[in-house]
């Protein structure tokens, strides 16, 4: 099964008010292994950089530039999502600016381009309710090293994602494996015929009524647990 982390970073907080994505990283994993297969870019928002995001993530609009725009990579990322399951952490924020870009140049939204969104704090809250559950939270709790994330990054970010999901759902491929035998197999199982040559010791007479004697003598001493 192929699964694609995705994290962007972004001009502001809300995408309806015109801020744009500015760095955007998708890290594959097929079938719980990392494929080191990705898809990175910082892009010109053409727009100024809101202070406060900045001080968030750390990328300047002189750094970006010469930075290629969204429509030119757009391509590219949809052939690299198309079909998977894709999976962010508080997955409205992502696919709002996505889809605010999408829009921009009459693409399709991207619920419409991948099969499957899962958001991955929604996850931890219904698992962890009433703790913190940022990705630095997450990467404490199940004992991931987050000591380069000084500040916030698409690629690092997707890929420290990955990590908190593969601890999050661990075991289940072992719960999937023990739930394989269909109905069939087990009537088959329980249908196999004894071998023919199979001996069998009955108990004497002597030794059924030692045995009854044995279990009077307990059960007068409420020793039975039956």
């Amino acid at each position: 099964m192929r699964h694609i982390f995705l994290d962007t970073e972004t001009t502001g907080l809300y995408a309806n008010q015109g801020h744009r994505i500015i760095e955007i990283a998708a890290v594959e994993i097929i079938n719980r292994r990392p494929t080191n297969n990705s898809f990175h870019f910082y892009l010109n928002p053409d727009r100024e950089i809101d202070p406060a995001a900045q001080e968030v993530h750390g990328i300047t609009l002189d750094f970006l530039q010469d930075k290629p725009k969204f429509t030119e990579i757009a391509s590219d990322f949809i052939e690299f999502i198309r079909d998977t399951t894709l999976i962010i952490h508080n997955a409205p924020f992502d696919v709002g600016f996505i889809n605010m870009e999408l829009g921009l140049i009459e693409r399709q939204p991207i619920e419409g381009l991948v099969a499957n969104i899962i958001d991955t704090l929604k996850m931890a809250k219904d698992m962890r309710p009433g703790q913190r559950n940022s990705l630095d939270a997450l990467c404490r709790f199940y004992n991931i090293d987050n000591s380069q994330r000084s500040l916030h990054g698409a690629l690092l970010d997707a890929q420290l994602l990955a990590e908190v999901y593969l601890a999050m759902t661990r075991g289940q491929e072992d719960l999937m494996i023990d739930f394989q035998y269909s109905g069939s197999d087990i009537a088959g199982e329980k249908s196999t015929h004894r071998p023919a040559n199979l001996f069998v010791v009955k108990a004497s007479e002597e030794e059924l009524k030692s045995h009854e004697a044995y279990l009077n003598k307990m059960k007068s001493e409420k020793k039975l647990i039956w």
